[in-house]
């Protein structure tokens, strides 16, 4: 068991409750193009890119322009509403503590997922974005993570795809038994049992749970 291990973090409903922000986004993307957005529906479902959601609410044509304007409403709508989850830096911390590396690696627009971080001051080793799913593993075997912690069905099959160890938390949009049931290794009910988690890990005492 690698006593100093390389952790990948996932971004939205993992290190930060990133539901307030994006509602208020929505809001204003609806505001700005004049088409309805549901807002209280769309945080419902973070996770996927951010073009899979707006394609509910936009034509195909519109889908690059509306996504470029989302982003670059982001960081005056999104960024200072947006919470870091329980234990987020403390998970962090225990990966520093352990010798080991922590990085991000998010489907959500690099530039804005650091704008978060920064603002949160929370200081990762590396942050990775615009990969969504088995597309993390890009990164994940880039950097050589031993795990990867996160909250949706396409983080498991991100460390799946990454031979990493999948842990997952239960403080996005599915349940302990979804999760356990779609293959984490982990589940865990938020970061802050992750602490406690990683020294099993490196003591090599972890098991499925």
């Amino acid at each position: 068991m690698n006593t100093a291990p390389t952790v990948g973090f996932d971004l939205d409903m993992t290190l930060i409750d990133s539901r307030p922000g994006i509602h208020a986004c929505y809001v204003e993307l609806s505001a700005r193009t004049g088409t309805h957005v549901d807002a209280d529906l769309a945080v419902t479902r973070l996770g996927p890119p951010l073009e899979q959601e707006l394609a509910h609410w936009f034509p195909a044509e519109r889908l690059a322009a509306t996504a470029a304007l989302y982003r670059e409403l982001y960081p005056a709508h999104a960024i200072a509403p947006t919470p870091a989850l329980a234990g987020a830096a403390e998970a962090i911390a225990a990966v520093r503590r352990a010798g080991g590396r922590a990085i991000v690696v998010t489907a959500k627009y690099e530039p804005n997922a650091k704008l978060h971080l920064e603002h949160l001051g929370i200081e990762p080793d590396a942050v990775v974005g615009d990969l969504w799913a088995e597309q993390k593993a890009v990164a994940l075997r880039e950097h050589g993570a031993d795990v990867y912690v996160g909250d949706h069905l396409g983080d498991i099959r991100g460390a799946r795809a990454a031979d990493a160890y999948s842990v997952a938390v239960a403080t996005g949009p599915y349940t302990v038994g979804e999760l356990r049931a779609a293959g984490a290794d982990t589940v865990l009910a938020d970061l802050t049992e992750f602490p406690g988690w990683l020294d099993s890990y490196r003591e090599g005492s972890a098991v499925r749970a």
